[in-house]
C-alpha cells in the first residue's frame, strides 16, 4: 500500500477525556487526517500524569496521537463561525457534550448538517437520548458501575471493585470507531452523512454481556446470570516454584494430557471432569487441583511441558514486561518518537496490518500548534470560492 487506509478524510474531533480521543486516534492511525479541536484550557487529560513539558502529560499522550490542535472558543460568534467553516471541509464530526449544549452553541445536528449534507454528525455520549439517563455525565467509573463490572468483581472477590483500566471508555471507543466508519460506508452507497449516537453505558453493557448473560438469554431464566469459569477465584496466574504462570487446559484433549504428565488418574477418571460442560460446573474445584499441581515445578519447566502438549500458556508480564516481550519485541510493537523539547518518547503502535502496511505513531500535539495553519487554509479556500 502506497497511502493509508483512510488518508483523505478530515474528522473533526471535539471530543475530550478517554473515551472520544481514543476514537479519533484510532482512525488518524488509519490515515485520516484528524484535527483536534479544543478550547483555549486545553483538554483535561493535558494535565493528567507525569509529564515533561506542561500541557503534555501521560494521558493526553495516550490517546491523541495523529492530531492536529486547532484552538477554538465555541462560545465566541467568531469561533462558532470558524468551526462551521471547518464543518464545509470536513467528513466527520464527533463531539462528546451533552446534546442540550451542543444545540445551546448552535451546533446541533441539523444546523451542522445544513452546512455540509454529507457530513458524518457523530455524538459520544453517556446515554442514549431517549432514556431518563439521558444527558447525565458518565464517567468511567460510573459506568462500570452501572453496567454490571463492579458487581462482576464483586461475585468473584466478595469485593465490589472497579476493573483497574477504562474498560467503559475505550469499549465505548470502539464502538464509536466501528459506528463512524460504517456511517462512512453508508454515505457511499448514498451520497449523504449521517447523525450517529454511541451512549458508552449501552456499548458496555452489550460488551459485558457478551459471556455473562447465560441463563438470562431465556424467558424466563433458566440460570443465574455469569459466565461460571471467569468469575471463580481459582481464575488466576498460578504460583510456581520461583514466579507465576498463565495455563489454560481447555479442551478434552488439554485436561488428558495434563493430567496424565502429573500423574493425577483420580481427576482423570473422575465423571465431574470428563467433559467441558461437567468442568464448567466443578470448575473451582478442578482449578484447585491445578494450582496444587503448578506449584510443583517452575515457570521454565510449565511453560516447556504446555509447549509440547500444546496446552495454551504464557509467562505473566507485568506494566514493566511488556516493553522487552521477545514477541513484542519481535513485531517492533514500541515504536521511540524524539521530540526536540521532550526528548525520546515511547509508545505502542496499532496493531493492525493492510497489506503490510502498519501505522507508525506520531507525536501528540500541543495545545494550538496547527491553528494558524488550520484556520489560514480554511480562509484562503473560502477567498477562492468567492
Amino acid at each position: 500500500m502506497t497511502k493509508a487506509p483512510l488518508h483523505g478524510l478530515r474528522i473533526l474531533d471535539l471530543t475530550t477525556v478517554v473515551m472520544g480521543p481514543y476514537a479519533g486516534q484510532l482512525i488518524g492511525e488509519y490515515g485520516a487526517e484528524v484535527i483536534k479541536i479544543e478550547a483555549p484550557c486545553g483538554d483535561s487529560t493535558r494535565h493528567i500524569g507525569p509529564g515533561r513539558e506542561n500541557g503534555m502529560a501521560g494521558l493526553f499522550m495516550g490517546v491523541n496521537r495523529h492530531k492536529a490542535s486547532v484552538v477554538i472558543d465555541l462560545k465566541s460568534h467568531a469561533g462558532r463561525e470558524a468551526l462551521l467553516s471547518l464543518v464545509e471541509t470536513a467528513d466527520v464530526l464527533m463531539h462528546n457534550m451533552r446534546p442540550n449544549k451542543m444545540e445551546a452553541l448552535g451546533l446541533g445536528p441539523d444546523e451542522i448538517r445544513a452546512r455540509n449534507p454529507r457530513l458524518v454528525y457523530a455524538s459520544l455520549t453517556g446515554f442514549a437520548s431517549d432514556g431518563p439517563y439521558a444527558g447525565q455525565p458518565a464517567y468511567d467509573d460510573v459506568i462500570q458501575g452501572l453496567a454490571g463490572f463492579a458487581g462482576l468483581m464483586e461475585m468473584q472477590t466478595g469485593v465490589p471493585r472497579y476493573i483497574p483500566a477504562a474498560l467503559a471508555d475505550k469499549v465505548g471507543s470502539l464502538f464509536a470507531v466501528q459506528a463512524v466508519l460504517t456511517a462512512l460506508l453508508q454515505r457511499e452507497q448514498t451520497g449523504y452523512g449521517a447523525c450517529v449516537e454511541v451512549p458508552m453505558f449501552e456499548a458496555a453493557v452489550s460488551f459485558g454481556l457478551v459471556e455473562h448473560m447465560q441463563g438470562g438469554q431465556f424467558e424466563p431464566p433458566i440460570e443465574p446470570m455469569g459466565y461460571r469459569r471467569a468469575m471463580m477465584p481459582g481464575r488466576r496466574p498460578y504460583e510456581t516454584r520461583d514466579g507465576h504462570v498463565c495455563v489454560m487446559p481447555y479442551t478434552d484433549s488439554h485436561w488428558q494430557a495434563f493430567l496424565l504428565e502429573v500423574g493425577d488418574t483420580a481427576t482423570l477418571e473422575d465423571p465431574r471432569f470428563a467433559t467441558l460442560s461437567e468442568r464448567t460446573r466443578n470448575i473451582e474445584l478442578l482449578y484447585t487441583r491445578l494450582a496444587e499441581h503448578i506449584l510443583t515445578r517452575s515457570t521454565q519447566e510449565w511453560l516447556g511441558v504446555c509447549h509440547r502438549l500444546d496446552i495454551p500458556v504464557a509467562p505473566m508480564n507485568r506494566l514493566e514486561d511488556l516493553r522487552a516481550d521477545p514477541h513484542l519485541c519481535a513485531v517492533e510493537h514500541f515504536v521511540t518518537v524524539d521530540d526536540a523539547d521532550m526528548g525520546r518518547l515511547v509508545f505502542p503502535r496499532n496493531p493492525v496490518r493492510f497489506d503490510g502496511w502498519q501505522s507508525q505513531p506520531t507525536m501528540p500535539p500541543r495545545l494550538g500548534q496547527d491553528t494558524e495553519r488550520v484556520l489560514n487554509a480554511v480562509a484562503r479556500r473560502d477567498g477562492d470560492s468567492r
